[in-house]
């Protein structure tokens, strides 16, 4: 049997950070990994997605705007493979400085499948391994309903980033977070799409007046959605494309189905049966605010756990931990109520904090306030197809203190950041007032609110 300091069930951004952050310390640290170093993000999540999103709104923005500027460009077509081909090789870049990172720090990583022994043992490939500090970070995947006929014949956003072409008709079933970002981008490449929603708009959970206006932006670019509908079945027609059929009644023929309705833990295929640790109702593993699990010395953080399921969310749990146990550093609770985010969409969405709806919620509805401004882009402000910018802040109590901001369009990626700074520090909308703003930009705008 091998003995570690630390050890890692899960080779994606919570155990990488982790597992480097301890080795830096000194820490003799592993890192477990089946599949493909980086996990989700890196491979078939954010990374190739990001890079998915850049092809799109640069054909986007070049067939809409650049007549507006004088600019005489035609798109003669898109290559596909070699978008696909240039982000695999990105992809390849980034493992190689991940193996490259764990060699300087002397991180060890195995590749193979983690199964528990106990509490305290890991068996890959026929090898025991122990640890005082176990991290359980193996992620989790999408999920595909049992309750659909046909839903073998049904894709995830993983297989996605597999496609060699891009097919002319795509139904995305689902709109969340991955659903509306994968339905934007293949209509920006010049599919034709048709989304499935559940309920009476995309984005369940966001704030209702983004709900209505990312709708609405979708359904403007052409992306047809089917609001409170259920897919029943899919078929295989005999030209290979695929019939679906809805509970509600209807019937559509696309050439692939991409379901998006969610993801699930992989705590079913690590052997964490042979453990004490304790699972919630849904599969996934319970921790207190410091992600310690029941166990002296077992912890979890990143997708398992099923809170904020964000790449840097994993890291910033991974490096603190790992400086409290390496370091001596005061335990860390990560704060979830303020994480900052931002959705690739067409146009960005970007949010921190919470919703008015939850604001209201928390707080009560006498102790908000809430300020709006809505503009076009001036990008888009030459010509005839307009973008507009929605932009929402949400404060409470007498000092105004800033608990939720909402920002959607142009730039919007670019400049949520360090407002999330700010909000992590307790900004009111008087430190915003007092903060002279950048001019012309849209992010002025969050600072000069009335």
């Amino acid at each position: 049997m091998k003995k570690y300091d630390y050890i890692a069930i899960g080779g994606g951004s919570a155990g990488i950070a982790s597992a480097n952050r301890a080795a830096e310390y000194g820490a003799k640290a592993l890192i477990i990994e089946e599949k493909a170093v980086g996990g989700t993000c890196v491979n078939v999540g954010c990374v190739p997605k990001k890079i998915s999103w850049f092809g799109a709104t640069m054909k986007h923005d070049i067939s809409t705007y650049s007549a507006d500027f004088g600019l005489d460009v035609s798109l003669k077509n898109m290559d596909y493979q070699t978008l696909k081909a240039n982000r695999e090789a990105y992809i390849d870049r980034v493992h190689h400085s991940y193996f490259n990172g764990f060699k300087q720090r002397g991180t060890d990583y195995v590749e193979g499948h983690a199964t528990f022994v106990d509490n305290h043992t890991i068996e890959v490939n026929g090898e025991q391994y122990s640890a005082p500090h176990i991290a359980i970070v193996a992620g989790g995947r999408p999920f595909l309903p049992s309750d659909i006929e046909g839903i073998e014949l049904g894709e995830t956003s993983n297989d996605f980033f597999q496609w060699e072409t891009l097919p002319e008709r795509v139904m995305v079933v689902g709109a969340g977070y991955v659903g509306t970002e994968l339905a934007g981008l293949l209509n920006a490449l010049g599919v034709q799409v048709t989304m499935v929603v559940r309920e009476e708009e995309v984005l369940y959970g966001f704030d209702q007046d983004f709900r209505e206006t990312m709708g609405d932006a979708m359904r403007d670019a052409g992306i047809q959605i089917e609001t409170e509908h259920n897919v029943k079945s899919l078929t295989k027609n005999t030209d290979q494309t695929l019939h679906v059929t809805y509970r509600e009644g209807g019937e559509v023929d696309v050439e692939r189905v991409i379901f998006a309705i969610g993801r699930t833990p992989n705590t079913d295929q690590i052997g964490i049966e042979q453990t004490d640790v304790e699972l919630d109702e849904r599969g996934y593993v319970k921790v207190d605010e410091y992600h310690h699990t029941n166990v002296p010395g077992v912890y979890a953080f990143g997708d398992i756990i099923g809170k904020v399921q964000l790449t840097p969310v994993a890291i910033k749990a991974g490096r603190t931990l790992s400086d409290t146990l390496f370091n001596n550093q005061k335990p860390y609770a990560l704060n979830y109520d303020i994480v900052p985010t931002v959705m690739f969409t067409e146009p960005p969405l970007g949010k921190i904090g919470l919703s008015e709806a939850q604001a209201i919620e928390r707080y009560g509805k006498d102790q908000i306030k809430v300020y709006r401004n809505q503009f076009s882009a001036m990008q888009t402000a030459l010509g005839d197809h307009r973008e507009s910018v929605k932009m929402k802040l949400i404060t409470t109590g007498s000092e105004e203190k800033i608990v939720g901001l909402w920002a959607m369009g142009k730039g919007v990626d670019e400049m949520i950041q360090g407002f999330g700074v700010a909000i992590q520090m307790g900004a009111t909308k008087a430190d915003f007032d007092r903060t002279v703003a950048i001019h012309p930009t849209g992010s002025e705008e969050l600072v000069t609110m009335r």
